[in-house]
C-alpha cells in the first residue's frame, strides 16, 4: 500500500556552484558511498544533484518532519548498478512512526537539471 510519495527536482549548475563556494557541503549532505563511485572517482554534479533530489523527495514523503539528518538517507547503487535508496537512524525513525517499510527511488537528469521520485509504501 502506499503510504506517500515524494518529488523535488535541482537545478544542476545552482548546486555545483553552491558545492565550489562552500567546501564542507558535500560532506554534510553526502556519506562517502554517494560522494564516490565505486571505482573511486567523484560523482558528477548531476549525479550528486540527483541525490539531493531523492533526499528532499524521501523528506517529503515524511511529511517533512524536523531533525532528518542527511546521512541518515543514502542512495547507492545495488548489485546491477541502479540506486538504491537506504534509511537509518532519523529516516528510519520517521518512516517507521508512518509505517513506511518499503521504498522506491527514480533518479534522472538531463538539460541541467536533476529530479527525484520515491514512493513510500507500508
Amino acid at each position: 500500500m502506499i503510504v506517500a510519495v515524494g518529488i523535488d527536482v535541482v537545478l544542476v549548475d545552482r548546486f555545483a556552484r553552491s558545492l565550489a563556494r562552500t567546501p564542507l557541503l558535500a560532506d554534510r549532505l553526502f556519506t562517502e558511498a554517494e560522494r564516490y563511485t565505486r571505482s573511486g572517482n567523484p560523482r558528477s554534479p548531476e549525479s550528486l544533484a540527483a541525490r539531493f533530489a531523492a533526499k528532499e523527495a524521501v523528506a517529503k514523503a515524511l511529511g517533512a518532519p524536523a531533525g532528518l539528518s542527511w546521512h541518515d538517507c543514502e542512495i547507492v547503487p545495488d548489485p546491477g548498478g541502479r540506486p538504491w535508496l537506504t534509511v537509518s537512524g532519523t529516516v528510519a525513525a520517521a518512516a517507521v512512526e508512518r509505517g513506511v517499510n518499503r521504498w522506491h527511488l527514480s533518479l534522472s537528469h538531463d538539460g541541467g537539471i536533476a529530479s527525484a521520485m520515491v514512493v513510500a509504501e507500508r
